[in-house]
């Protein structure tokens, strides 16, 4: 759990995206997300190649105490996912969508979703693990699902009308219940965008 909470503060600076946003305008949100996608593309292969990063470490040794790269590693080792260890992490996955939404979508639901999916999924974590009592087949559990949507709701009302936070908070709850490929910090975005993009102006 402990890791798991270190994981979603982590996540929850993804919030920095639609706070740009909001406070310095689209070009601005643009320009910072695409520059993190850009260097997070760089970093990669040193997260994820043994040799490079082995290479990096002997280089830092010579400027910075060794025991504390190693306490760096460890916690980086710590918060990500097993599958993310040798692949493409989660982050590379929302930069990209982040930049998606804010380059194609209208200013709240581009907000929205990427809040949605943020603050969302770290809320759906922080209850469903310890708190978690009716579990699905897939590990997930409707107090967890619950929180999501409930977050959501209370997100998207601030930003749009009831019926667009009802819709646009259920998509964020199943995209992050049945985790969408290819990464669900990638399909949770698209999907809230998505669904309300086309409520909006083909169901309304």
């Amino acid at each position: 759990m402990k890791s798991e909470i270190k994981r979603k503060s982590l996540h929850l600076s993804g919030l920095t995206v639609p706070a740009v946003y909001l406070f310095f305008g689209r070009d601005i949100a643009l320009f910072f997300v695409g520059l993190s996608f850009v260097v997070f593309i760089i970093l990669e292969p040193l997260r994820i190649v043994e040799h490079l990063r082995d290479k990096l470490k002997k280089k830092l040794g010579i400027y910075v105490d060794r025991q504390l790269i190693e306490i760096v590693e460890g916690e980086i080792d710590t918060i990500a996912r097993e599958h993310e260890k040798k692949s493409i992490g989660a982050h590379i996955y929302f930069a990209l969508a982040a930049f998606i939404i804010v380059y194609f979508f209208p200013k709240d639901i581009a907000i929205g979703s990427i809040a949605v999916a943020t603050l969302g999924d770290a809320i759906a974590a922080i209850i469903g693990k310890p708190f978690g009592k009716h579990r699905f087949k897939n590990g997930k559990s409707l107090e967890g699902s619950l929180a999501f949507f409930m977050t959501s709701l209370l997100i998207l009302s601030i930003l749009m009308d009831i019926p667009h936070a009802v819709i646009g908070a259920l998509a964020g709850t199943l995209a992050e219940f049945y985790e969408l490929p290819p990464d669900d910090n990638f399909s949770n975005q698209l999907s809230v965008a998505l669904t309300l993009y086309v409520f909006r102006n083909f169901v309304l």
